[in-house]
């Protein structure tokens, strides 16, 4: 094959440090691990990013801050360099991408990453904002050579949404396990819970925000706590964590609950504690419990939508308990502070998550 039919771009808008940046990053590196030579399209401000490019990589600064307006920069760079494929990640992208390469009339195969599921995002929203939403989806999706949704109900929604055949939507699994993790995983973390105690740690992370519901996570501590002797750490930061504080004080277990904020390695949390909880009101595919779950962590979840169901195999390898439900989650922690599985098969149930594994069923969809 031509290495100009190797050449990949790949879209992606910089607005933090949140789960799609890293997917997406994990990714890029598994292509050019594979051969591949990518043009990094960033909009907004990849910042340290760039410092950390493997080989073969080269960032394109389409100078522009929001995916909205990346029309005319889009099509410049599809008219000059006529990648293989384009790939990109987010709806808002994903609806410019489409509109460049019909203006920019060329024959560069488009594949989308769908991260989330919107149904269960925009649930509670006006039905103006639900329309808004949808309807660009429907009527742009349908240009779009394959669109890749990252877990069965990411799919299941969008096809719902869009009215696209099963043959348009792709499951693949986000690349969260890099080689990397169990390094880091086995990195040293310094607080007085953890190491040298009979008294288990229970981890919570991801943002401080409704979507997480670390309420629920809480309350249900506060109900195992009456049964045993345990402790809470959450990791993140977010909005909610003034809120977050004066819960744990009013149901007074403020002495066994620690919000953490940031940390620059989670995966070393993961490892040292005995359960990992999942919260979430909906997610797309938690990556936060499948990192817990490569760290070899027993964990709990909520059966919300998607991904928790699929990543435990509905139930095998750990208890789904419904969003919102302290009383059951509280339950299910117990039972696996009791029973935990084992390590092994933790680790292997997310074998398929692998950035490895992923970026190679990318590039089966990219044909490249």
């Amino acid at each position: 094959m031509e290495s100009q039919d190797r050449r990949l771009a790949v879209m992606l808008s910089f607005s933090g440090q949140g789960g799609v940046e890293r997917m997406m990053m994990n990714l890029v590196e598994g292509f050019a691990a594979r051969g591949c030579r990518v043009d990094l399209l960033a909009l907004g401000a990849p910042g340290a990013v760039l410092n950390r490019l493997p080989a073969g990589v080269t960032c394109v600064d389409l100078g522009i801050r929001h995916s909205t307006l990346a029309v005319p920069a889009l099509t410049r760079y599809l008219r000059r360099h006529r990648p293989g494929a384009l790939l990109v990640a987010k709806d808002r992208a994903i609806r410019s991408a489409v509109l460049a390469h019909r203006v920019a009339g060329v024959d560069t195969r488009l594949v989308g990453r769908l991260g989330t599921n919107l149904t269960a995002a925009l649930d509670g929203g006006s039905p103006a904002v639900r329309l808004l939403r949808r309807l660009p989806m429907r009527r742009l999706y349908a240009r779009v050579d394959r669109l890749v949704a990252v877990s069965e109900g990411v799919a299941e929604d969008v096809r719902r949404i869009t009215g696209l055949p099963a043959s348009r939507v792709t499951v693949i699994r986000n690349p969260v396990v890099t080689a990397e993790l169990p390094v880091r995983a086995a990195e040293p973390v310094v607080h007085p819970w953890l190491g040298g105690t009979d008294v288990p740690v229970i981890l919570g992370a991801g943002r401080l925000t409704r979507q997480k519901d670390f309420p629920t996570l809480i309350r249900a501590f506060a109900r195992l706590r009456r049964e045993r002797p345990a402790r809470l750490v959450i990791l993140g930061e977010g909005s909610d964590r003034r809120a977050l504080v004066a819960l744990s004080a009013e149901l007074g277990i403020g002495e066994d609950v620690d919000l953490v904020g940031y940390v620059a390695n989670p995966y070393a949390w993961m490892a040292k504690v005995e359960l990992f909880v999942l919260s979430s009101i909906w997610e797309g595919s938690p990556n936060v419990l499948t990192e817990a779950m490569a760290c070899g962590t027993p964990a709990v979840a909520t059966d919300c939508p998607s991904g928790p169901r699929e990543l435990f195999a509905d139930g095998r390898y750990g208890p789904l308990v419904p969003v919102g439900d302290a009383a059951a989650m509280a339950a299910a922690m117990g039972r696996v502070l009791d029973s935990p599985p084992p390590a092994g098969m933790l680790r292997e149930a997310v074998r398929e998550y692998s950035v490895d594994v992923s970026a190679g069923r990318y590039l089966k969809v990219l044909r490249l």
